[in-house]
């Protein structure tokens, strides 16, 4: 059943409450009827129908793979939105963005660094970089005792992590945790600024890595650049790298601010997984089901008409899918708005959508499933009477539409074990 109601994207109370609001709209209709930034769009919220979409190969993420689509209409919103016309090209042009064959073709790529042995074999190494930062965290505490968790955890461990994935030299990683703020900065400004000195940067370091190959993933990537007639070009290697940083780093970083605030604030879950660290692994994922930082997916166009539920959706037409209502779906979840650990995988649980679904599933989501196991083990067996240092209701949550962020987290240490 089509809806006539139009909701705003934008609306605050989407921004304040994203799982709460898009909930009553998901309730209401199961297809709606949107606007975003002034753009019409259909947006989806039942987990059953964002996974149609998410998997649909009808659905594709960028208009120029609409039959005879000339536009690029990420890239124009972009130079609407000041962002430089020959820097366009590493945002508009990402792996999430692109559709086969060039998103086959990118994605296979970079496959290999993600697979399960590479990232086992970095389990060892998260786990030193971890206590490395626990044991700092004391020395950051301010005069009133507390110490903000996304600055001097959250955001540096994921951010250490890609960059020697990627082997980017330790001396050089302030700039690359200062290049994802500004990316993700409302200021556009500063994200071209980024982009610009970001691009400069990687092809300096191409020239080194082609003088003196090294083990990791940018080498492989030049290699793949320069082998075999380009099957990676100049735009596509600094694409491809800006995308990694992006998704090995604040998709993360924001899952163990969001996490924590969860466990924090539901102390009898909290007990239960210091009670029980071997069931981490499925707190992590009731964890994304539950406060995952991505709250929407990123914009599909329909191919061909698509009828979605009961709605038709013209050839043209853009679907927002909204994955933070799809993981609180309660055709999906039993009693779908409880945090719980022990929530069993299958169908009645675990298959959450955090991660999208389909050709665009996030290419990184072991090692971010890694990262959070490892992290929340050791800093609740350091630092067993962590607390937060402010009511809930008094955090400092990013006023971002479609994202849910914390800018700071401001917790209490206690005596560490």
């Amino acid at each position: 059943m089509e809806t006539t109601h139009i909701y705003s994207l934008s609306d605050p109370g989407l921004i304040d409450d994203p799982y709460g609001g898009f909930g009553v709209i998901r309730e209401e209709a199961p297809v709606a009827r949107g606007d975003l930034g002034g753009r019409p769009v259909w947006i989806v919220a039942r987990h059953d129908d964002v996974s149609t979409v998410l998997g649909d190969r009808r659905f594709v993420n960028n208009s120029l793979s609409l039959p005879g689509s000339t536009v690029d209409a990420r890239a124009e919103t972009l130079v609407g939105m000041g962002v430089s016309r020959d820097r366009v090209p590493y945002l508009a042009g990402n792996l999430v963005h692109t559709d086969p064959p060039d998103h086959t073709r990118l994605r296979k790529l970079v496959t290999r660094a993600f697979s399960a042995r590479r990232v086992k074999e970095l389990r060892p190494r998260v786990r030193v970089l971890t206590d490395e930062l626990l044991t700092a965290l004391p020395g950051h505490a301010g005069p009133d005792g507390t110490v903000d968790f996304i600055e001097h955890f959250a955001y540096p461990l994921p951010i250490t992590v890609i960059c020697e994935l990627l082997g980017v030299p330790a001396s050089d990683r302030p700039r690359w945790r200062s290049w994802s703020e500004d990316y993700t900065s409302a200021d556009i400004g500063r994200m071209d600024a980024m982009l610009a000195a970001m691009s400069t940067y990687l092809r300096e370091l191409a020239e080194q890595r082609r003088a003196e190959p090294t083990d990791d993933l940018f080498t492989a990537l030049l290699q793949a650049h320069d082998e075999d007639n380009g099957r990676l070009s100049d735009t596509e290697l600094i694409t491809m790298v800006l995308t990694l940083m992006i998704a090995g780093h604040e998709t993360t970083a924001h899952l163990l601010g969001n996490g924590l605030v969860a466990l924090l604030t539901h102390p009898d879950q909290l007990a239960l997984l210091r009670g029980s660290p071997e069931l981490m692994p499925g707190a992590v994922q009731e964890l994304l089901r539950w406060c995952s930082p991505i709250v929407v997916g990123m914009l599909r166009y329909a191919a061909e008409d698509v009828t979605v539920g009961d709605t038709l959706i013209r050839q043209g037409e853009c679907v927002q899918v909204v994955l933070g209502s799809a993981n609180h779906d309660p055709r999906r979840y039993p009693d779908p708005d409880r945090l719980d650990i022990t929530r069993p995988a299958g169908a009645a649980g675990a298959h959450h959508l955090a991660y999208s679904h389909g050709p665009h599933y996030c290419l990184g989501a072991s090692l971010a499933n890694q990262e959070a196991e490892v992290a929340f083990t050791a800093l609740l067996g350091t630092y067993p009477h962590l607390a937060l240092a402010v009511p809930p209701e008094q955090l400092d949550w990013k006023p971002l539409p479609l994202i849910r962020q914390l800018a700071h987290l401001p917790v209490t240490l206690g005596t560490p074990s």
